[in-house]
């Protein structure tokens, strides 16, 4: 059994798509092991896209991340990493294809609802920075 995390962004609980996200990932039978709802600080989201510190982009991605709460999942499942990969669908909510989340539900890049892990070492480490045993 596999397991990943997903973060409902500030725009999915702002537009009130918790529900809609949620029930997809368990339509298609995948398992929520643990949730919690929280307020991202400006520590945390260094920690969370340490990657992305220092990049262009980053100042604005860290007032978006911690503008409003987010709901963090851990999902599992069979192939959980590729399968909620795939259902989330492209970063860009305009390019993304129907049927995914951010096709039907995003028309944006920077705002595109979810966060997904993007490999088992990434689902390792981003579920231990939210939900430290």
């Amino acid at each position: 059994m596999e397991r990943t995390l997903v973060l409902l962004k500030p725009d999915a609980v702002e537009r009130f798509l918790c529900g809609e996200i949620l029930g997809r990932f368990e339509r298609k039978g995948l398992r929520i092991a643990q949730m919690r709802m929280l307020n991202i600080t400006p520590e945390l989201a260094k920690i969370h896209y340490a990657d992305h510190v220092g990049k262009s982009f980053y100042p604005n991605l860290e007032v978006y991340i911690t503008s409003s709460p987010v709901v963090a999942v851990v999902l599992e499942g069979e192939e959980v990493i590729a399968v909620v990969r795939r259902m989330v669908g492209a970063t860009n909510g305009i390019e993304a294809e129907p049927g995914t989340i951010r096709g039907d539900l995003s028309m944006s890049n920077r705002t595109n609802l979810v966060h997904a892990s993007d490999s088992p070492e990434s689902a390792k480490r981003e579920i231990n920075i939210f939900f430290p045993k």
